[in-house]
C-alpha cells in the first residue's frame, strides 16, 4: 500500500506484532514478579551467541498471558561493545548517543542537580553506565526458575552483572500509596489515526510512530533512526524503511526506553503533610491528593466529561475521561499538581478557535485564561509508562509514626518513547521541573521537584492551591520527596534487530 505524508511518498506494510518486544504493548502487569539485570558485556562473541538464542517475548496477542517474559535493551555503550558499526550508530538520536548523564546541560534540564546529580548515582553516572538491561518478568512463584533459564552458561560467559534492580508488587499502587498506572495513551495499532491538522479537542489515541520507530508520528513524519544499506552484512533480516524504500530499517519496530531509579521518601512525604494538616489524618490525605492531582484510589479531582474522549474506553472512563477545561482557576486540581504537569490534557488549539479568535490571541488579545496560553499541545509529548515499584508497602499512619525507615522505597521509572528529546526530556524540563509551568512561579513538581534554586527563581519549594474568592493557600519549604539513584537511555530493539545484532551484520 502506498501513500504520502507531507508530500513524501511512502510504502506502508502490515504491522508485525511478532517483531516488537512485548513491553511496548502489554507492560506485563499480570507478571507481578520482576527483576532488571544491569549488565556489562565481558565477551562480545558470547553475548551475541546468547542474544541469538534468547527467548524474547513479543507483542503478539496470546489466548492467555504468558507465565514469564524476557525483554532486552541496549545503551549506546552496549551497542558499541557488541560491535555495531559507527555509521549505523550515527543514525540514533543525539540524546541516546550522549546518554542521560553524558552532558552537564542535560543534567540541568532534567533536574539532575543537588541530591539528583549523576555523581551520586549508584549506576548510570560516569564510568557506571551499563551495556544492556535484561528485564525478567514472571507470575508469582516462577521468577527464580525463569531466571535460571535465562542465566545459562552462555549468559555467565558473556556478561558481568553490574546491578540487580529488584521490584515489589504493591497491588497497583506506588510507594506513596496512590493507585498508579491508570492513565496511559492508546496506541493506534491498526494505523487508522490521521494526525495531520490541528486537533481542537484533547484525545488519548496517539500515532504509533510516537512510540515505535519506523512509523509516522503525530507530525506525520518519520523520527530519525538508524538505516542500513540493503546490501550490508546481515541487513537482509531487517525490513525495508517505509519512507526510504531500498534501505533497511534497523530502528523499525524498536524504540527508546528511559529507565530511572527514583528513591521515594515515603516517611518524609506523609510526615510533612501531617504537620501541614495540623495532625489531622483527613486533612493530610486531602493535601496529598492536591499534590498528586488524583484521589488516593486513582479517581481524578476533575468531573467526568460529558463527551467521550477518543482513545479512552469504557473500562477506564471513570478514571480518565476528564480534562482541565472546566477548571480554569485550578480550584479542583491545582495548576502545579503532579498529574496536571505530566499530562496537561490540552488540545492543539484553545476552545473557540475560529480564524478571528486565533488572530486576536496572536496579537495578545482575548486570552481569558493565562495558564492555558503557556503550554504546548499534549499529543506531541506523550509517554508510555512501564515502571515497577520497589520496597515494601508503608501505610500513611505507619509513615508518620516515630522511627527511621529501615528499608528503601521507590520506583524504577520506565517510559517508552520514539523521541527522547521531544517526549521524555520535554516533559521533564518544560512541565515537571519548570517553575514557570502553567504561569506559576516559585514551584516545581510537588513530587519530583529537586527544590534547587535556579537563575531568576531562588525559591522552587512552594506549592499553591487556589481558593474560591480568596488568596491561594501556599505550602512553604516543601522538602524533596524523590531522589534519582540511577538512570540511562536504552534502545529496545525489534526482534529482527536483535537477530541483526547477533549476526554477521555487526563489525568484528
Amino acid at each position: 500500500m502506498s501513500g504520502s505524508f507531507g508530500g513524501a511518498e511512502m510504502t506502508t506494510s502490515p504491522l508485525d506484532a511478532e517483531d516488537i518486544q512485548g513491553l511496548v504493548r502489554f507492560g506485563f502487569r499480570t507478571l507481578t514478579e520482576a527483576v532488571f539485570l544491569l549488565l556489562k558485556i565481558r565477551d562480545p562473541d558470547a553475548a551475541r551467541a546468547w542474544l541469538a538464542a534468547a527467548p524474547v517475548t513479543t507483542a503478539a496477542e496470546l489466548p492467555k498471558p504468558p507465565q514469564a517474559a524476557l525483554q532486552v535493551a541496549f545503551t549506546c555503550e552496549g551497542l558499541k561493545t557488541i560491535g555495531v558499526a559507527e555509521d549505523a550508530l550515527n543514525g540514533f538520536s543525539p540524546e541516546f548517543l550522549s546518554g542521560m548523564a553524558g552532558l552537564e546541560s542535560r543534567s540541568r534540564r532534567l533536574g539532575d542537580l543537588g541530591a539528583n546529580a549523576p555523581a551520586s548515582w549508584r549506576w548510570g553516572g560516569q564510568g557506571r553506565v551499563p551495556h544492556l538491561v535484561v528485564m525478567i518478568y514472571a507470575q508469582p512463584g516462577h521468577l527464580d526458575d525463569w531466571m535460571r533459564t535465562i542465566q545459562d552458561e552462555t549468559f555467565s560467559k558473556a556478561f558481568d552483572v553490574q546491578d540487580s534492580l529488584q521490584t515489589s508488587d504493591l497491588g497497583g499502587t506506588e510507594p506513596f500509596g496512590f493507585v498508579d498506572g491508570v492513565s496511559q495513551p492508546s496506541l493506534d495499532w491498526k494505523r487508522e489515526w490521521q494526525p495531520q491538522g490541528d486537533k481542537p479537542e484533547y484525545g488519548n489515541l496517539v500515532s504509533l510512530g510516537e512510540f515505535l520507530l519506523g512509523y509516522p508520528n503525530e507530525y506525520g513524519k518519520y523520527t530519525q533512526r538508524p538505516l542500513i544499506a540493503a546490501d550490508g552484512p546481515g541487513a537482509s533480516v531487517l525490513a525495508f524503511a517505509e519512507d526510504q524504500p531500498g534501505i533497511r530499517d534497523l530502528g523499525r519496530n524498536g524504540t527508546y526506553m528511559v529507565l530511572r531509579q527514583l528513591q521515594q521518601d515515603v516517611r518524609g512525604f506523609w510526615r510533612y503533610l501531617h504537620l501541614q494538616a495540623g495532625s489531622d489524618p483527613q486533612g493530610r490525605r486531602t493535601l496529598a491528593e492536591s499534590l498528586v492531582g488524583r484521589r488516593i484510589n486513582g479517581a481524578p479531582l476533575e468531573p467526568k466529561t460529558e463527551r467521550p474522549i477518543t482513545g479512552i474506553d469504557l473500562s477506564t472512563a471513570e478514571q480518565n475521561q476528564f480534562t482541565y477545561d472546566g477548571d480554569e482557576d485550578g480550584l479542583r486540581c491545582p495548576f502545579g499538581a503532579h498529574i496536571r504537569r505530566a499530562n496537561p490534557r490540552n488540545p492543539d488549539v484553545p476552545p473557540s478557535s475560529g480564524l478571528l479568535a486565533r488572530l486576536l490571541r496572536m496579537l495578545g488579545f482575548g486570552n481569558k485564561w493565562i495558564h492555558g496560553d503557556v503550554m504546548a499541545s499534549t499529543r506531541f509529548h506523550r509517554m508510555l509508562r512501564r515502571g515497577r515499584e520497589y520496597g515494601p508497602r508503608l501505610a500513611p499512619d505507619d509513615a508518620v509514626a516515630n522511627g527511621p525507615d529501615a528499608v528503601e522505597h521507590g520506583l524504577h521509572f520506565i517510559c517508552i518513547v520514539a523521541n527522547i528529546s521531544r517526549q521524555f526530556e520535554f516533559v521533564q524540563n518544560s512541565w515537571v521541573m519548570s517553575t514557570k509551568f502553567n504561569a506559576l512561579t516559585g514551584e516545581s513538581d510537588p513530587l519530583l521537584g529537586n527544590r534547587q534554586p535556579i537563575g531568576g527563581c531562588p525559591l522552587t519549594n512552594t506549592f499553591s492551591m487556589p481558593q474560591l474568592g480568596g488568596v491561594p493557600r501556599q505550602l512553604m519549604q516543601v522538602p524533596q520527596f524523590v531522589a534519582v539513584r540511577g538512570g540511562a537511555y536504552f534502545f529496545l530493539p525489534s526482534l529482527s534487530a536483535l537477530r541483526y545484532l547477533a549476526s554477521a551484520g555487526v563489525s568484528r
